[in-house]
């Protein structure tokens, strides 16, 4: 019986593995983002900004050190393969306030000589104004709901 059991849940996690590109996420090819959610909006003006010649999605998005970068790619990993499976994630998306610091600092790692004495306080401040704030369509345009409409949109298409 344990045998039969431990042989169905090997089978049906290899089975998902597959299915869902396991591979692909050790990597950070920026296309990973959108295997298997509705980050396609986000992907698609990501290659039209100023950001896709420079930064991919894991260069914003995680941080550059090794174990860290794999500690959180993880999570987040866990966080959206369930938030996508049971269907509970808010809409639209929005950044975690752990992903919203590790956000801050690469911006600040490429952009800190630009901007230090503006934002000094935006590393260890939790009200300080993100660099977001401001810029909150770099690299990825407007905010938009599920299936690239705007919330508005959805809403009202949801109500027919």
């Amino acid at each position: 019986m344990l045998a039969v059991l431990l042989g169905a849940l090997l089978g049906v996690g290899g089975f998902t593995f597959q299915y869902a590109e396991g591979l692909s996420y050790l990597g950070a090819a920026p296309g990973v983002c959108i295997n298997c959610h509705i980050m396609q909006p986000q992907y698609d003006s990501w290659q039209r900004s100023s950001h896709h010649g420079v930064a991919t999605c894991a260069e914003c998005h995680l941080p550059h050190e090794l174990v860290p970068k794999y500690l959180v790619k993880g999570l987040n990993d866990y966080h959206h393969s369930k938030a996508f499976t049971l269907q509970d994630f808010a809409e639209p998306i929005r950044i975690k306030p752990g992903n919203s610091r590790v956000l801050q600092e690469n911006c600040r790692r490429c952009h800190g000589d630009l901007v230090e004495a503006m934002v000094a306080g935006a590393a260890t401040d939790p009200d300080a104004v993100r660099c977001v704030h401001c810029h909150a369509a770099v690299g990825h345009g407007e905010t938009l709901g599920l299936g690239g409409r705007d919330r508005g949109e959805a809403a009202e298409r949801s109500r027919r």
